[in-house]
């Protein structure tokens, strides 16, 4: 294959991330024209459809392809921009999906001190929020260039480390406890109990009560709160019971605004960090002699690799 033309990846790439030829346009700050033509013109060159014309607009796989070519070639120009010295590009965009639950609790202090870094070497740090089961999606789909996830094998062309794991428990307010089940949670109320859901793809809750009932396939009364600050906040209101993590539920324990249900029964889930193999750069800061320095992709899976083991479980 030809090289490809990077005005027409990046036009992809803004393609992916707005939706529509307009919104594209606007982030690329040049015409509708200008992002179809040269959308035009990659597909010409590789002969295949990259974008499906829909509302919003899709990736098809060949375009999925692309599209994880074209964010790996934004972080290495960040990378690139960065040892330069640059000060003029334009910024560029590095996202990663997280896991809300780590968003909650530890990812912002891990990359505290790197993203004020970031303010300065000119690169911006995008988190995107999905199930920690399906953040590995966003990255073979080529959405981001890392994620923090429960899959432990690592795709082709990527790295996976262990952070460690997170340990949930489940919790209700004392006033819930007192009125909805005094004696307990037990194999006769759970089901008529409601528990606090993060969404749909969500099923902490279910792994827990079948671990803490001995039953399979648990239907639940679910009430679905999508945050997991607003989910535990809800579960001090009295809105049921919620499992959650043992990091952000703390707090609230030591407080006695909520207390724990069945404390001997926890889940521990296993994180991973993902991320595609890029290049490293190249420091020549002493006395010229030429030392590997790690890109900013490394160094934003460092942090939250150092940021987990003060955090999370041992893996």
């Amino acid at each position: 294959m030809n090289l490809l033309d990077p005005a027409a990846l990046e036009s992809l790439a803004a393609l992916a991330e707005a939706g529509s030829f307009e919104r594209a346009a606007q982030l690329l700050s040049v015409t509708q024209s200008a992002v179809s033509q040269r959308l035009r013109a990659l597909e010409t060159q590789v002969g295949q459809l990259l974008v499906v014309r829909s509302r919003p607009l899709r990736m098809t796989e060949s375009g999925k392809v692309l599209l994880r070519y074209a964010r790996q070639l934004q972080a290495l120009r960040a990378d690139a921009a960065r040892e330069l010295g640059a000060t003029q590009m334009r910024e560029e965009r590095l996202p990663i999906a997280i896991n809300a639950d780590s968003l909650a609790t530890w990812v912002l202090g891990a990359l505290d001190a790197l993203v004020h870094a970031g303010q300065r070497e000119g690169y911006g740090l995008e988190l995107i929020v999905d199930d920690q089961d399906f953040t590995h999606d966003r990255l073979r789909e080529g959405e981001v260039l890392g994620c923090v996830s429960t899959v432990s094998m690592a795709l082709r062309g990527c790295t996976c480390q262990p952070l460690g794991h997170m340990r949930y428990i489940a919790v209700a307010s004392p006033a819930f406890v007192g009125l909805a089940m005094p004696h307990g949670l037990n194999e006769a109320n759970f089901a008529r109990l409601p528990f606090i859901v993060f969404n749909r793809k969500d099923d902490m809750q279910a792994q827990w009560v079948a671990r803490a009932m001995g039953v399979r396939d648990p239907r639940l009364k679910e009430r679905f709160v999508p945050s997991s600050e607003a989910g535990a906040r809800a579960a001090v209101m009295g809105w049921g019971v919620a499992v959650i993590p043992e990091l952000l539920a703390r707090a609230h324990l030591d407080a006695g605004t909520l207390v724990a249900i069945r404390p001997e029964v926890t889940i521990d889930v296993a994180l991973y960090w993902h991320q595609w193999k890029l290049g490293t750069g190249i420091d020549t800061t002493d006395g010229g002699a030429p030392i590997a320095r790690s890109g900013l992709m490394e160094q934003i899976g460092q942090a939250l690799i150092a940021g987990a083991r003060t955090a999370l479980l041992p893996p």
